[in-house]
């Protein structure tokens, strides 16, 4: 007996059926488990504090809490704009931050390429391993070591060049040393764990390409020149949206761990204002405006750079 073709059809095309959210939970309990712990984090520490973003817009009293604390609209901004420490902090967190984008991005693209042209493979694992040392150590432990190395009076830089007759070197007690100690120090503790995302990048270059390199002449520096960097572009452009993101930001820790009552002429960055305003005045409104600001900056800055990424050619992050 012959079978029809919708009975065919019916035999050969597969079993579609649609399943509930509650079947995926039971079969991958497991899995929804794990990921229950970083989701709660998120919305804790992520989700939750939007609500206290109103008291930006309001005189906040801390007796009267978010309710019954009167809104005044954007009285706090202008208040906010007009203090001489804002215009300050605005100008030293800029500065910061560029010096940053300026010396610290470029130098994880040059590690890894420097890196990648290694062959000895245990070399290059104990080398890449004393290189993302730094990332892990917070800021309160590489700001004690700075200034055991960099101390104007006890530090062993400053004992070593007033041992060979020379005068020491204030690098965290002026403020011009103490900004170039702040960027070389930023760059030695970044540096390192940058490398991970390029390597990465890198070794998803065909290697067909540097054999035809090689074969039209190509030697070591033309083929990083060439192929290994129009290769790693995109993952260049990338980081460097989210880096110019980050030109209002900064790290709180990281001028607070450096931090020099001799040296303060750099100190007052935007992060700082808000701890100063925001935990030691109680100015809690202020601190939330300013700190509102940084971030719809931020987010400009992002999106900006990503159009113009866009413009281009470049995929961008959105």
């Amino acid at each position: 007996m012959k079978k029809t073709k919708k009975q065919t059809a019916a035999v050969t095309k597969p079993q579609s059926r649609s399943h509930g959210f509650g079947w995926y939970l039971k079969r991958d309990w497991q899995l929804y488990a794990l990921m229950f712990l970083p989701m709660l984090f998120i919305l804790v520490f992520k989700f939750l504090p939007y609500t206290g973003l109103s008291i930006a817009f309001k005189d906040y009293k801390v007796a009267k809490g978010y309710a019954d604390s009167p809104w005044i609209g954007f009285d706090v901004f202008r208040k906010v704009f007009k203090k001489r420490d804002f215009g300050q902090s605005v100008y030293n967190t800029l500065l910061l931050n560029i010096l940053d984008l300026v010396f610290s991005f470029p130098m994880p693209v040059i590690l890894a390429l420097i890196l990648n042209e290694v062959k000895n493979k245990y070399f290059k694992k104990v080398t890449q391993t004393l290189l993302y040392l730094p990332h892990f150590l917070s800021w309160v432990i590489i700001g004690g070591i700075g200034y055991s190395l960099f101390s104007l009076s006890s530090g062993v830089v400053n004992i070593l060049i007033q041992n060979a007759g020379r005068t020491p070197i204030p690098f965290l007690q002026e403020n011009t040393w103490w900004l170039i100690s702040y960027v070389l120090i930023g760059v030695w503790q970044s540096m390192g764990w940058g490398t991970i995302i390029y390597l990465a990048a890198i070794t998803g270059v065909n290697s067909e390409l540097y054999e035809a390199a090689r074969v039209d002449g190509a030697g070591r520096w033309k083929q990083c020149l060439y192929v290994t960097l129009p290769c790693i572009r995109s993952t260049i452009v990338t980081l460097l949206i989210m880096n110019l993101g980050k030109l209002m930001g900064g790290s709180f820790e990281r001028v607070f761990a450096l931090y020099n009552a001799k040296a303060t002429q750099y100190t007052t960055t935007i992060p700082v204002l808000v701890y100063r305003w925001g935990i030691e005045s109680g100015k809690f409104s202020e601190a939330t405006a300013l700190g509102l600001f940084q971030s719809v900056i931020g987010l400009a800055l992002v999106l900006a750079a990503d159009f113009a990424a866009k413009k281009l050619g470049e995929d961008g992050l959105i």
